[in-house]
């Protein structure tokens, strides 16, 4: 939700401009600061973000986004296979329009993706259905020193110049295997009925492929080992979410209606984060929508997305937590910024705010991106958030 000052907002950002009352009130009674969740060196992606702001070491566990969601939905990797995030997306004669094929639904996608198994899959090469747009594509001894654009960083360019790139000699197979799979995607999706059907309703087509985000499985401790508590989960409609908590060791709790989007439960997330909170010790409520407004350029949608964060979620949680005689801390931040100006991610510090009963407050009473510069902990950068966060200091 972390943004820029934007002219039509009266040159604040959509967090300066959306009515959070409990976010304010959280910060005024709690103590901010900004976290670094993107450690030089590192694409500003959600993987790396949020690894961060659990508190890993992206220099020893970062393998990309493919393996965290082949994880979540279940898809066991060999030590020889190459797991990478497979968006479907739009593409407009030689332009990459958008990155979510207009946001497909479940249902269509996993036709399409199915169809593309059954064309374009192998002993090599498996398709598996994600959520959405976003799925994952499978290469057995595929080498992952190649240059790949997230789609997201890049609506309304060309996308032949985009396409995959060896970083080395060894990887140039590859490159090519994944250009030749985009390409005939191309051909194969392009007629395909559930496209012809999109169009007809004046939707974007889901017409090509974008692999992107190579690795293999990673070795991660589980933040149990790392921070000895018993218990933890993760409540998201994210593949990569999901597929970060197999990894940490976090339970994945499913809530029914959560899309990603502003139309996401709100209610329904933020009531199985109390649920999980009586039996477990560390729970993680990661919320999409205003990542979405801020790619689709939506300024109006973000400050939507925002104060539904605040009213339907944040208020339902600490209204019924305060009552407990067991105290909980409460923490929020964004995992990065994604400016509805440039409609991608950027590697600027995210404001925090973090809460527990007795904590001795700072001075500041309202919780942006500027106001938190007065905050008590400056800016913070690799397991310091976490670790303040569990009082493990």
């Amino acid at each position: 939700m972390a943004d820029e000052p934007i002219e039509a907002l009266g040159y604040k950002t959509p967090l300066q401009f959306a009515n959070t009352p409990y976010m304010d009130k959280l910060a005024s009674m709690g103590v901010t600061g900004r976290m670094k969740t993107v450690p030089d060196g590192f694409h500003p992606g959600s993987e790396v973000a949020n690894l961060a702001v659990l508190g890993y070491d992206l220099s020893q566990v970062y393998e990309g986004r493919g393996v965290l969601e082949a994880a979540s939905i279940g898809v066991d990797l060999a030590p020889d296979e190459m797991a990478m995030r497979c968006n479907l997306i739009c593409v407009k004669g030689s332009i990459l329009k958008n990155h979510s094929a207009g946001h497909i639904s479940t249902e269509e996608a996993d036709e399409l993706i199915r169809f593309l198994e059954e064309k374009l899959g192998s002993d090599r090469v498996r398709f598996h259905t994600g959520v959405s747009y976003r799925h994952l594509l499978v290469i057995r001894n595929g080498n992952k020193d190649v240059d790949c654009t997230p789609p997201h960083d890049v609506p309304l360019h060309p996308f032949r110049p985009l396409l995959v790139k060896a970083k080395t000699a060894e990887a140039e197979e590859t490159a090519d295997l994944l250009n030749t799979l985009i390409l005939q995607s191309q051909e194969l999706l392009k007629d395909h009925p559930i496209n012809r059907r999109r169009l007809a309703e004046g939707k974007d087509p889901a017409n090509s492929i974008w692999p992107w985000s190579p690795g293999y499985r990673p070795a991660m401790q589980t933040m149990q080992e790392l921070y000895g508590f018993e218990r933890g989960s993760v409540i998201s409609a994210v593949d990569l979410i999901r597929g970060i908590g197999v990894y940490a060791g976090l339970q994945n709790i499913p809530v029914e209606g959560a899309t990603g989007l502003y139309d996401t439960n709100y209610e329904g997330k933020a009531r199985a984060a109390i649920e999980a909170l009586k039996t477990n010790n560390f729970v993680y409520l990661h919320i999409e929508a205003s990542d979405e407004a801020g790619h689709e350029g939506d300024v109006k949608l973000k400050v939507k997305t925002i104060e539904a964060l605040d009213h339907r979620a944040i208020r339902i949680i600490y209204e019924e937590v305060k009552q407990w005689d067991e105290p909980v801390t409460i923490a929020v931040l964004p995992d990065h910024p994604t400016p509805c100006a440039i409609r991608t991610h950027t590697n600027q510090p995210v404001p925090f705010l973090i809460y527990r009963p007795g904590i001795i407050p700072d001075a500041v009473s309202h919780y942006d991106e500027d106001a938190v510069k007065e905050g008590k902990y400056g800016v913070l950068e690799g397991d310091s958030f976490i670790r303040l966060l569990l009082d493990k200091n």
